[in-house]
Formats: structure tokens, sequence, C-alpha cells
């Protein structure tokens, strides 16, 4: 009787002692709390996709992209969420340590700027010299108001007004004159009529087929962790096919956002295609750096070489 359970215990220690290292922890930072697209990596944990590949979710919500991508560099996360497309690039080319491991959102249509309903300004044309509202420097936010600038040829002043939350408030209280959010909030007050829509991020004719917002890590972390990160990409792929094809997804993601099932839904339909969730294919990268030598963010187009080193896809994994 001994012998035997000697034996199971023999046999059952490598499998524990497996378990207990197969666990890891990744910290990340993620751009603007309760959007549809930056909450992968929160209904994915709910869900157990992440703890089946052995990973634990630590998650700090920031006000944008640009705030993201500096706790990335600065090594107070492993993975940044929703950092702007062009602000991660514009880090490669000074050869920073930024690598781009997936794409995060293709297209701009989640995106939108408002006034509020009693504001005289009625369309882009009107904006000359007004504040236009964008998250944080680097952001996606960030990038679609240079273009729609260059698009439009109005010259308004772009304004770094933080988080969702913030940029309303200011934006009601006329400290600004145009809002920016994305779905979904900002929606029901939409519906509402207590704030109108000015412009959207789709109408922005550059980034209707570019990847806005990528997910990046720090080249030292990449190094270290690998394995973790493609465990970590391959839990986000189960999560957002889930998200696209189960019922229950609408109504864990509408309670954790704090919206109705309603507007959850219309999130999704309305501002969110299922392809503008692709992880694995950044579109666009040439336009994108042409757009970012015009608006002077980018002094020359990266090279080939640069472009190999920022952007390294994770391949799936079992």
């Amino acid at each position: 009787m001994k012998r035997r359970i000697f034996t199971a215990a023999l046999l059952t220690a490598p499998l524990l002692a497996r378990s207990a290292r197969a666990e890891e922890t990744l910290r990340l930072a993620i751009g603007q709390r309760g959007n549809w697209d930056t909450s992968v990596s929160e209904l994915g944990q709910r869900m157990g996709f992440f703890k089946k590949r052995g990973l634990v979710l630590e998650l700090l919500y920031t006000a944008g992209g640009g705030e993201t991508q500096q706790a990335v560099l600065s090594g107070s996360v492993d993975i940044g969420i929703a950092v702007g497309l062009l602000g991660a690039l514009g880090i490669a080319a000074k050869n920073g340590p930024v690598r781009i491991i997936s794409a995060e959102t293709t297209g701009a249509a989640d995106l939108f700027w408002y006034v509020p309903a009693a504001s005289p300004l009625k369309s882009v044309s009107d904006l000359a010299g007004k504040t236009v509202a964008f998250s944080t420097v680097g952001s996606s936010t960030n990038t679609v108001g240079l273009m729609m600038q260059a698009q439009s040829g109005v010259p308004f002043k772009l304004t770094a007004t933080g988080g969702l939350p913030a940029t309303l408030t200011a934006t009601m209280s006329n400290q600004i004159d145009v809002g920016w959010s994305a779905a979904p909030f900002g929606v029901e007050a939409l519906q509402q009529a207590k704030i109108r829509l000015l412009f959207r991020g789709s109408d922005v004719k550059a980034a209707q087929a570019q990847t806005v917002r990528v997910n990046v890590t720090h080249a030292s972390v990449l190094a270290r962790r690998k394995a973790a990160i493609e465990q970590y990409m391959q839990a986000y792929r189960e999560t957002v096919d889930w998200m696209y094809s189960s019922p229950d997804a609408i109504k864990i993601y509408a309670e954790f956002a704090g919206v109705s099932p309603e507007v959850a839904q219309l999130t999704r339909e309305q501002f969110f295609p299922r392809a503008a969730l692709e992880p694995d294919r950044i579109a666009g990268t040439e336009s994108v750096m042409e757009d970012g030598v015009k608006l002077k963010y980018l002094s020359a187009p990266l090279t080939q070489q640069q472009l190999d080193l920022a952007v390294q896809l994770q391949k799936p994994v079992p």
C-alpha cells in the first residue's frame, strides 16, 4: 500500500510542479476602460480563456494610447493594449524598444467627435480656430484628428483631454469646443440628443483601411517571456472569436461596460465589424508612414529593417 502511494506521488508530483510553474502573471496597460475592443483581456479572463493558457492578467486602465505606450517603455507593464500605430512607429523610428505583437483595431469606425446639442458648430468646416479633443499624444485619436485636419484643410486646435469621462465633462462645460468618444461611451447621450455627432473616424479616408491601434510590448519582455506572450495572443484570438459568436458575449460585456444590452449590441454591430479586431494583420503600414511624414509625426518612413524589428506579430500556437 505504501509502495503504491509512493509511486502515485512520484507520478503526480511532476504534474503538480508543471501546473504551478505554468501559471504566469502578465501586467497589462489598457487604453480606455469599457470600449468593446479594449475589453478583450477583461472578458477573456472572466471566461477563463487566459486561465486555460496558464495566465493570470493584472489589468491597469489608462487615459489613452500615449499613456499606455509610456507604461510599456518604462517597464511598468508587460503588454500595452490599444496603442496608436503611428505612435508606436514613431518610437521605432528612433530605434526605441517597442515591439508590435498584434493589431488591435483596423479602421476607425468606433471613434467619433461631438458637440453639445446646443452648440452652433454644425460641421468640420466650422472648426477653424476651435479646440478639438484627443486623448493623449501618440494615441489613435491623436492620429485620426491630425488626419481629419489634413483632409479638411481646417486649422482647428487639437487638444489633449485624456479619458472619456473627463473629455465629456470638459465638452459639456464649454472648456473645449469638440469632444471625442469611442463607442459605447457617448452612444446613449447621442440617442438622447444630449450631444450631437460632428464627424466619425470612418469619415477620415486615410484611416478607413489602416490599422489604427496595436498591441505592444518591450523588446526585453519579448525576449524573456516570448512563450507567455504567445499564449496570451492565442487566448486573445479565442476571446475575440467568442465575442462575435456567443450570445452571452453581449450580456457580459454590457455588465462590464455599464451599458444596456441594446447599446452593447449597437456598439458591436455598428462600430466594430469583426474584421476590425483581426489581430494577425497590420494593414496599411506604408500609407500610415506616408501620413506620418505629411503630418510631421515621422521625419522619414521606417526602413524595412526597422519595420521588421518593430513589427513582430506572434504566430498562433497549439
